[in-house]
């Protein structure tokens, strides 16, 4: 008997994502597209409501005049990902014709989503460019931070970790890639 031959499963690209999406077929679903696949996105609860929250209305008031706060919305990664991390940070451009697809830094706030935000998403945000990418790891209450993300992708043996922890407390933005006035 001859071995069948493997399947081969086409991805969903971006664009028919987003025309699915414009007539309403995920109405009612949290789903993300990530590398040609629908993923659920795990349940929002007080404490992660709450980080974006403030981490928002930081961001909005330190990066006002440099750069746009883009929270919960589409980011254009690739032909095949169309994330919505819980924070973007964008170039100051005007994003009302199509999907983000520049960042500063993207933050994702994490409880149960860890597995998936440090490995997954972490090697997508570093192959399309995004200097900087944050998780908020609410079970341990530090933000982990990763700049130059390509860079240490590269460098990187296995994708197993961020390059850096800080503790849990208000991080400053002189160190992230913004703009000055």
């Amino acid at each position: 008997m001859a071995a069948s031959p493997a399947e081969v499963i086409r991805p969903l690209r971006r664009v028919e994502y987003d025309q699915l999406v414009a007539l309403g077929v995920f109405q009612d679903e949290r789903i993300e597209l990530l590398d040609g696949a629908l993923y659920e996105m795990s349940p929002i609860g007080i404490p992660h409501n709450f980080a974006v929250q403030e981490l928002n209305e930081q961001l909005v008031l330190a990066l006002h005049g440099r750069a746009k706060v883009r929270p919960q919305m589409s980011f254009a990664a690739s032909e095949l990902s169309e994330p919505e991390p819980d924070l973007t940070i964008t170039p100051l451009l005007s994003w009302d014709s199509e999907q983000a697809n520049q960042a500063y830094l993207i933050i994702e706030v994490a409880e149960s989503s860890l597995a998936i935000d440090r490995g997954r998403k972490y090697r997508l945000y570093a192959s399309c460019g995004v200097p900087e990418y944050w998780i908020v790891n609410l079970p341990e209450r530090c933000i982990e931070c990763t700049p130059s993300l390509k860079a240490t992708l590269t460098r990187a043996s296995k994708n197993t970790g961020l390059a850096k922890r800080s503790a849990w407390a208000r991080s400053t933005m002189s160190k992230c890639a913004f703009p000055t006035c």
